[in-house]
């Protein structure tokens, strides 16, 4: 077996394990581990290759930015279980009423509050079916309407900051957090918005499918709504607003602004006399649950990427790619295709540590923004939480709802909220200004390719003493590591 084959093969037998069933975690480890035995059977790799693999997980550990994880996950989870989710929901609820469809904007509203909070799909999806499914029934929805809605609105937690996916996507492709944080804000909003068109346009076209709210329903006019409003929604409004402005202005790292969130959500649980030692117990718990399934799948594509690129998979993969038809237009409508079809059968983590690495070198060489590419890729992948039949929307909101309410209803409700989000993928890709222009990139961030940036340091005033004091070379030459450096790009020039 030559060493070309390997790559190829390596990537057929990850997907066979896959579909076979097997956890992700232990696929990826597994199928690494055993190319990289065979590699050195057949002297095809070096034993000191898979001796550096301590040392990278040993780096996962390491990894500062990955703290914001748990952080994140227990704020929500604390304000999820305190009832302050269903304290949004009903005075929501109460606002919009008494207009067609009002529940269903309700539910789109608290469901991007909720994505801002926990930026958690499990979280946000359970909390709004145990809520608002059944009130919409009493109220005569539609089962497809009212399913679809709550499936979807949960979904924005993947695209919303303080998004988990998005901090692994600004891990796995070397890209800031805060950066992608800045441009993932109006598409996730956009696509909430969107949500609410699409509960609009059937308003019109089927009034029956959305009615409003009877007067009895309503228990708070007046004063009374609005101490409600002010007491259920002001408060983590402030925390998120708080928390991600910190980030955005670089006043905090994740980290830092997941710790404060954490805090926050327990001192506001503290106020309104809700916190308990269970519902510490069970957030903790929770928190050690998705903190563990993260860690477990990077270590395991950590594995699998250590021998893919010692068999010289990324340069396979470069190859293929980047050699498409069209360029970089060619790259992202094959790329984007390829996503939509693998959230079939692969959830957002499995696509971020399987694809991204193997995506995000490409990208930079074709000379595309990663914190572009990083949003497009996260709204692309969102649609594996909505795809029939693999959908973990679908099946969350399977679990809470009621027997009336068929596993079909909750399918089809999701289509339409499908395409809305492959529409907006489309309008990300066609104006990559929505997600660019609100990245504020602090001096010196790296753009381009790396030769650009190596550019950049060289026409950078000062460059040629580095060290503060250093005395100047003999007749104020460069130095020979910078002669070189740029040698080297005269060639490639």
């Amino acid at each position: 077996m030559s060493l070309d084959l390997m790559a190829p093969l390596m990537f057929g037998g990850l997907v066979v394990f896959l579909l076979i069933g097997y956890p992700v975690a232990f696929s990826l480890a597994a199928t690494g581990l055993f190319f990289g035995l065979i590699g050195m059977q057949l002297g095809l790799l070096h034993p000191s290759l898979l001796q550096a693999l301590p040392e990278r997980v040993l780096g996962i550990m390491a990894n500062s930015t990955l703290l914001a994880i748990p952080f994140f996950t227990f704020m929500g989870l604390i304000l999820e279980r305190s009832g302050m989710a269903e304290d949004l929901l009903d005075t929501i609820g109460q606002l919009f009423g008494s207009i067609r469809g009002g529940i269903a904007y309700a539910v789109v509203f608290v469901g991007a509050l909720l994505a801002a909070t926990t930026g958690v799909v499990a979280a946000s999806v359970l909390a709004m079916g145990l809520i608002s499914l059944p009130v919409m029934m009493r109220y005569g929805y539609s089962k497809q309407l009212a399913s679809g809605v709550i499936a979807a609105s949960g979904t924005l937690a993947q695209i919303i900051p303080p998004s988990l996916v998005l901090i692994v996507l600004a891990d796995q492709m070397g890209a800031s957090v805060g950066d992608l944080y800045e441009g993932a804000l109006i598409p996730g909003l956009g696509l909430a918005a969107l949500y609410a068109v699409w509960v609009f346009i059937v308003t019109l076209i089927r009034p029956e499918a959305a009615p409003g709210c009877p007067p009895e329903s309503r228990t708070l006019y007046g004063s009374a709504l609005i101490v409600k409003v002010f007491t259920s929604t002001i408060p983590p409004l402030v925390l998120i607003f708080l928390v991600l402005g910190t980030i955005f202005l670089g006043v905090a790292t994740p980290t830092e602004g997941g710790a404060m969130g954490a805090s926050g959500a327990i001192l506001m649980a503290l106020a309104k006399r809700r916190l308990s030692w269970d519902l510490l117990k069970q957030a903790v718990e929770s928190t050690a649950n998705m903190t563990s399934f993260v860690m477990f799948i990077l270590v395991g594509s950590t594995v699998f990427s250590l021998v893919f690129r010692g068999v010289n998979g990324d340069l396979w993969v470069e190859h293929l790619l980047s050699d498409l038809p069209g360029g970089a237009v060619g790259f992202l409508i094959v790329v984007n295709v390829m996503i939509f079809l693998l959230a079939f059968f692969l959830d957002y983590f499995e696509i971020a540590f399987i694809m991204v690495p193997l995506l995000a070198p490409v990208a930079q060489k074709l000379g595309i923004d990663l914190v572009w590419f990083g949003v497009l890729l996260a709204v692309n992948m969102q649609t594996s939480f909505l795809h029939p039949p693999f959908g973990f929307a679908l099946f969350y909101l399977r679990s809470v709802a009621p027997k009336s309410i068929k596993t079909t209803d909750i399918y089809w409700g999701a289509i339409p909220f499908v395409v809305i989000q492959v529409m907006m993928v489309a309008v990300v890709l066609a104006f990559p200004g929505i997600v660019t222009s609100n990245v504020s990139k602090a001096a010196g961030a790296i753009s381009g390719t790396g030769a650009d940036e190596i550019r950049r340091q060289l026409e950078a005033p000062g460059t040629q003493n580095d060290s503060v004091g250093e005395a100047p070379k003999p007749g104020g030459g460069k130095d020979d590591a910078k002669s070189e450096i740029e040698k080297m790009l005269n060639q490639q020039q």
